[in-house]
């Protein structure tokens, strides 16, 4: 197993740096481009086919807006996978219990994720913004998510074996 956490803003070029760094990777094994978005509108459609039109037909697309820590689990020591991206993956969770989202199930779907990881022998690049750096947001729905994708790339950064920070297109090593 081995875990790659690659954490920046939007647009920071995490991406990008994620994709490269998995095809470095591959060593002959299979490619996985696991996709965690749903297009709730026209300008997130817009995001994801830029997205896509960017990879090439070598790699396995998967579409995975929630069931993440079961497809995870589903990975060998064959494979290499990632991720991109968790802060919208965590969205959709929030998103699915609506009003009545609790911390408790948040942090539960979190930790399924985290065991997941830490059980596999593929080798994983996960992708994850960074959203803690600026001001406290004023509604309750944001303070909510910005809280847990802050725990959440806590425990993420714990299981992992590399964490990288990209601003600008450069990236920083923080673990590894």
């Amino acid at each position: 197993m081995s875990v790659h956490l690659i954490l920046g803003g939007a647009r920071s070029g995490k991406s990008s740096f994620a994709e490269a760094n998995v095809k470095q990777r591959r060593e002959g094994k299979a490619l996985h481009y696991v996709a965690t978005a749903i297009a709730f509108d026209q300008e997130m459609h817009n995001r994801i086919q830029h997205h896509q039109q960017r990879r090439d037909e070598s790699w396995q697309e998967h579409e995975c807006p929630l069931q993440l820590p079961q497809l995870i689990s589903r990975f060998t020591a064959d494979d290499v996978v990632l991720v991109d991206c968790l802060t919208l993956w965590l969205n959709n969770v929030i998103f699915e219990q609506g009003e009545a989202a609790q911390d408790d199930t948040i942090r539960s779907k979190v930790d399924e994720l985290v065991g997941a990881l830490a059980n596999s022998s593929a080798h994983i690049v996960l992708v994850s913004n960074e959203v803690g750096l600026g001001v406290v947001p004023m509604g309750e729905v944001t303070r909510l998510f910005v809280d847990h994708a802050g725990w959440m790339n806590q425990a993420l950064a714990k299981v992992a074996d590399e964490v990288t920070f990209v601003a600008a297109g450069l990236p920083m090593k923080l673990k590894g």
